[in-house]
């Protein structure tokens, strides 16, 4: 039986636009990154009295917007090369699903709800009081186009991620919230040993807190990427109203398997099982419909737009003449 490959056009344009998204600020975060390590190096001596500049050339891989920046790149790469899979038709391959795996849950357990919280944190502060977590000093080197492409420009990127990929339900739970959890703690200890053992605060806003403030402080911290992290889920699903219908993925990422009711009229009836290479079995019911055709006649003459050629099958893949089980090649959902 032939196989059926069909993308219709809308799906097209749809996955153009993903690519050259990818594509256009893959190349940003690349070189907003050269030229970060460019700023790094062309620090003036004169610049480098001022303590605040010194303290942050120092520090200058400590910073929650430099690891938060790391992370959208590491996305971004991942997303592009699965974008490429997808137009050579590889993405279904072993390599394309573990690519499309670890693409997700760093969108999900890093990417979202740690971009969602710089930008929101840091705008939040400057507008009150710019001195608290970006003073005016580090005019002399950080141009503000720069200071827009990594707080503010990282939340276009999610924002649009958002619009064109369903993320609906979490791709590996396990993973993602232990990544969530990892980077949390382990960035609070960064960032308390730089206090304690370097005797500065990153941002001055925790210099004008008492301890029990900072300890409240920082409560929020997680709670408000905790909050960010499943808020994607339910943005997403918000979006994408109309793939509640759609089948639903029953692994943690690859995907391997998906179950779907059928049902018409007919009393044809039954619940497919669709595999890695699509083909479709279903077991009816009932072996005749109620016009006295075969269960595989009647889906022929009734056909979908996914395709055709439905054949009755026996449990050993021979023909079954009694029309109970049907099978139909299809190479994609």
């Amino acid at each position: 039986m032939a196989k059926y490959v069909e993308i219709s056009e809308d799906r097209k344009i749809v996955r153009l636009i993903q690519t050259v998204f990818h594509l256009v600020f893959s190349v940003h975060f690349w070189l907003v990154s050269a030229y970060g390590v460019y700023m790094y190096c062309s620090v003036t001596e004169e610049q480098l009295k001022e303590p605040l500049i010194m303290m942050a050339k120092n520090y200058a891989l400590a910073y929650g917007t430099l690891w938060n920046a790391s992370f959208q790149t590491m996305f971004l790469g991942l997303a592009l090369l699965h974008d490429m899979l997808r137009w050579l038709d590889k993405h279904e391959s072993k390599i394309g699903r573990k690519v499309k795996y670890f693409r997700d849950v760093i969108f999900n357990g890093l990417v979202f709800p740690f971009t969602c919280f710089v930008t929101g944190m840091f705008w939040c502060v400057y507008l009150i009081d710019r001195e608290l977590v970006f003073p005016q000093v580090y005019d002399q080197i950080v141009p503000w186009w720069l200071n827009h492409c990594v707080h503010t420009n990282i939340f276009i990127v999610i924002a649009i991620e958002t619009l064109l990929t369903r993320r609906r339900q979490p791709t590996d739970v396990k993973v993602e919230r232990c990544l969530w959890v990892f980077v949390s703690v382990f960035y609070a200890v960064v960032y308390y040993s730089i206090y304690f053992f370097g005797g500065c605060w990153l941002y001055g806003v925790f210099g004008v807190m008492t301890w029990w403030q900072v300890c409240i402080y920082q409560a929020c911290i997680w709670g408000s990427t905790w909050v960010f992290y499943n808020l994607n889920f339910f943005v997403n699903r918000m979006i994408h109203k109309e793939a509640d219908s759609s089948p639903k993925t029953s692994t943690n990422g690859d995907l391997e398997s998906r179950e779907t009711t059928f049902q018409n009229t007919s009393k044809v009836s039954g619940v497919a099982t669709v595999s890695k290479n699509k083909d479709v079995e279903l077991n009816a019911k009932d072996g005749m419909n109620e016009n006295g055709k075969t269960n595989a006649a009647y889906l022929n003459e009734n056909n979908d737009e996914n395709g055709k050629e439905w054949t009755s099958i026996g449990k050993d893949g021979q023909l079954d003449k009694s029309g109970t089980n049907f099978k139909r090649n299809q190479s994609s959902l």
